[in-house]
């Protein structure tokens, strides 16, 4: 079985979230990973905080960043086993990340040379 990488990208991670709000979606999303886990299809995976980021770029320069003004960020990842790029795709429309309007999953199969 192949392992791909489900990267979860927010449009305007900025928004005003109630507590109760992001309790209920965090709630969400460990019960779809609990789903993959049951079928052994989970890897592994976290969320990404923003705070404290760091950029290097070409030339080795460092910035502060990224933050949640700008337009999409990086909010988390999980690793799946699956067959196909098709089956993992299937997985990530379970995750409750979609419920954000503009919100995707990116579907990537990792390398294992």
């Amino acid at each position: 079985m192949k392992e791909f990488i489900l990267i979860f990208r927010h449009e305007n991670a900025t928004g005003k979230v109630s507590p109760e709000q992001m309790q209920s979606w965090m709630k969400q999303q460990m019960d779809w990973v609990a789903g993959i886990e049951a079928q052994n299809k989970f890897v592994g995976g976290t969320g990404l905080l923003f705070d404290d980021a760091k950029v290097v770029d070409h030339n080795k320069i460092v910035t502060n960043g990224p933050f949640g003004d700008i337009k999409e960020t990086l909010g988390g990842y999980v690793i799946v086993r699956a067959e196909s790029a098709e089956e993992a795709a299937e997985m990530a429309k379970g995750t409750p990340i979609l419920q954000g309007e503009g919100n995707t999953v990116e579907v990537r199969q990792i390398f294992k040379g």
